[in-house]
């Protein structure tokens, strides 16, 4: 009756012997899922942010931190894998570690890391896929592509600037775009794994070549005076208003703090480790996948954000669009076109994958018993949990139209790097606890690493701001209570226990 209680591994090998999904996905076919979820909003959106307000050209030293944190969790991630080859990523880890209602929390964070994350990706579409469309000159309303808050803050920033053309102010507003991308990316991924497969696979390939367009090309207009300084001086850091916060820009902690901004940017290889129920070789190929895609994505990140401070001043990225500004900047119109096209493209597959992620581990959850029986229903011609998909597209596509932008990023960032956190605790414990399991992958300096691991991702949660902390913990105290309320009685742990 522990709440302690843990997932005995003779359990996870027989959830995979009875595994209803199609074991379809080959090692680069996991690779390619991987690179699907970093590549995207991280890269499109952030580096104009943290260049322009924190760390100026050494926005490529904040990727290097910032990966080489993620690298830490990643090896971890990828011994559990070899380990546990089973749906739930880091919830299922706890569970065989740590104990039951560790894993609970673990796995209703990870609905942070994962709806939130995908609401966040839905929003930013919205926006890129209305500036492809301003190209061909045809222009959403702005109460129909924003929430009423963005759009109110729209129409007053247009009748501040053009006095002369006021709009009036929206009285409703529905982010159409966002909700209707959010159905799409449903349709894709209850038609089946491997047709979502197929479709990010087609994805990936045309946004890591407009990613290496971009270094390319980009790499002809660079001027290595805009690299000087290359970590700016530190100054104060300025509110709305005008007022010193007490914090610092620029410097050093500028380069710390757009590290913790464009951590975001690596969100989703831990996806990888949602799909090994799908994976052909589980515990060879989810390792390799893990790392691959990290390491590819770090490079292709530190090269372009070379090549964007490097192509103009950091002082000139725009903060919305920095990829397609940098190249405007230089007259080059015509790649804008390709940068917006693949923006698009890029996050409507980071949209998949997280997607995807997110019903695999309710359905890992389900076949514990801590969710109702409604989260692990397998279609029969399909082979998906169809149901808790269409669920989840619900719950995003509605919180994506109403939402702004801000509200649900933060969140996002606070349950993965608690995850993260969490999985480097866990795959220490197992290598002490059960020193005799056959490990495929090992995590190489495990307690270092794990250490290590453990120490960088809750240092990136303190500068987390103080009102995602409240809203963070008010979330924690919901899913405490659902447990007590509902899981831990119907645990299958616990109708062993009886």
């Amino acid at each position: 009756m522990s709440v302690w209680r843990v997932k005995p591994i003779s359990a996870f090998e027989a959830d995979m012997k009875k595994n209803d999904l199609k074991r379809v996905l080959t090692r680069w076919g996991l690779t390619s899922l991987g690179i699907g979820a970093i590549i995207g909003g991280g890269i499109f959106t952030l580096t104009g942010i943290a260049a322009h307000d924190y760390a100026g050209p050494a926005l490529a030293l904040s990727f290097v931190i910032a990966g080489i944190g993620c690298l830490f969790a990643s090896l971890c991630y990828a011994e559990f894998a070899s380990v546990l080859p089973v749906e739930g990523s880091a919830y299922a880890y706890a569970y065989g570690t740590v104990g039951e209602l560790f894993a609970w929390f673990i796995g209703w964070n990870l609905i942070l890391e994962y709806m939130m994350g995908a609401t966040t990706v839905a929003v930013a579409w919205s926006g890129y896929f209305v500036k492809f469309l301003h190209l061909f000159h045809i222009d959403f309303p702005v109460w129909l592509c924003n929430d009423f808050a963005t759009a109110t803050e729209k129409v007053l920033a247009h009748n501040k600037e053009f006095p002369s053309e006021l709009w009036d102010m929206p009285s409703i507003a529905f982010n159409l775009p966002a909700f209707i991308i959010t159905w799409l990316v449903t349709a894709v991924l209850v038609k089946g794994i491997k047709e979502a497969a197929s479709t990010n696979n087609i994805i990936v390939v045309i946004k890591v070549a407009v990613v290496l367009f971009v270094i390319i090309v980009g790499a002809f207009y660079i001027n290595v005076e805009n690299w000087y300084p290359f970590i700016p001086k530190e100054v104060p850091a300025l509110d709305e208003l005008g007022n010193a916060t007490g914090k610092m820009n620029f410097g050093f902690g500028g380069v710390l703090t757009a590290a913790t901004i464009v951590f975001f940017a690596y969100i989703g290889f831990d996806a990888v480790s949602t799909q090994a129920g799908e994976a052909i070789n589980p515990k060879k190929d989810v390792p390799f996948a893990i790392i691959a895609s990290l390491i590819i994505c770090t490079v292709l990140y530190i090269l372009v954000s070379l090549v964007l401070t490097g192509m103009v001043p950091y002082t000139m990225l725009d903060k919305a669009a920095p990829v397609a500004s940098a190249f405007s900047e230089k007259g080059l119109t015509w790649a804008v076109f390709i940068i917006t096209i693949a923006a698009t493209l890029g996050l409507t597959s980071v949209m998949l994958v997280m997607m995807l992620g997110q019903t695999r581990i309710f359905l890992g959850m389900a076949k514990d018993g801590l969710l109702p029986p409604f989260f692990k229903s397998i279609h029969p011609k399909f082979k998906t949990p169809y149901q808790s998909t269409i669920l989840v597209g619900a719950i995003i596509s509605v919180v994506a139209a109403l939402t702004p932008i801000e509200k649900v990023s933060e969140m996002c960032s606070m349950g993965t790097l608690l995850a993260f956190a969490m999985v480097c605790v866990a795959v220490m414990m197992l290598r002490y606890k059960k020193p005799e399991l056959d490990r495929p992958y090992r995590t190489p300096a495990v307690y270092v690493v794990g250490t290590l691991g453990v120490c960088f991702n809750l240092f990136l949660m303190y500068f987390v701001r103080i009102h995602t902390w409240i809203a963070f913990l008010i979330w924690g105290v919901i899913g405490i209570s659902v447990y007590f309320l509902y899981s831990k009685k119907r645990s299958n742990l616990n109708n062993q226990d009886l």
